[in-house]
């Protein structure tokens, strides 16, 4: 064998390419893969987690139905038997600040602070027992409350709803926001979970409620009546029950 052949042989032996290239072409094909089923992955969870806040959604919907059905047999069953029907006592309550910081006795104001109302205007959803009246009844001058229906409460958490993440006021722009945050301790992840689990004072109303920033409210339409009188009265402050959905209607 001549020189000549041994090198074209030597040449055949040896790769057309180098190991090093070799090397990082596979490793970019492995990451190309790794990164499509990454992508796969989160699509079907994303499509996963769709269906299912839509099949909470409907759950809630059913849920409210039969509500508003029960409550209409029971009063037509009421006025069958000649008697009364009586409702339950309401167990949530809508709270807005009507009035400044000027002249507020300590006690107001601290009670004012846990309710986390600093600012004219602000609103909170607050949960109905012993302690909380009582706090109300102390602020009653400073405030406007009552008792708001679905509507409000999905309104007021759709349009006017900010969340509480890391000492800022994010807008819910986003479901998976709500699911970061409440989905393991609290088994909320959507909006509509965050609704039903607020108008039905669920068992984990406090971190849903917290989580939420105190709404920031307009001043409502045609301006206020008299503050310093009390809703019976002619005025603005106090328990309006019902009618408070009309003016969270004028103000949200």
């Amino acid at each position: 064998m001549t020189a000549t052949d041994k090198k074209k042989a030597d040449a055949k032996k040896l790769p057309a390419v180098p190991e090093s290239k070799l090397k990082v072409a596979k490793t970019l094909v492995s990451r190309r893969d790794r990164v499509r089923k990454l992508t796969l992955i989160k699509k079907s969870k994303a499509l996963w987690r769709k269906r299912e806040n839509f099949r909470r959604a409907e759950l809630y919907a059913r849920e409210y139905k039969k509500k508003e059905r029960d409550i209409v047999e029971l009063k037509r069953q009421a006025k069958k038997d000649g008697t009364y029907y009586i409702p339950a006592e309401p167990t949530l309550a809508f709270v807005v600040r009507i009035r400044g910081i000027n002249k507020v006795a300590p006690k107001v104001r601290k009670v004012l602070q846990l309710f986390r109302l600093r600012q004219i205007n602000n609103g909170v959803f607050v949960k109905l027992n012993k302690a909380t009246i009582n706090m109300l009844r102390i602020c009653e001058p400073y405030i406007a409350w009552g008792y708001p229906n679905l509507k409000s409460v999905r309104d007021l958490i759709y349009k006017r709803g900010f969340l509480k993440i890391k000492g800022q006021r994010i807008p819910i722009t986003d479901n998976i926001l709500i699911q970061r945050k409440l989905k393991v301790r609290c088994n909320l992840q959507c909006v509509e979970d965050l609704v039903h689990e607020i108008y039905t004072t669920g068992a984990n109303f406090k971190y849903a409620t917290n989580f939420l920033w105190p709404f920031k409210l307009n001043t409502p339409n045609g301006g206020w009546r008299k503050k310093n009188n009390h809703y019976v009265e002619g005025g603005d402050f106090g328990n309006r029950e019902d009618k408070i959905n009309a003016l969270l209607k004028k103000m949200i």
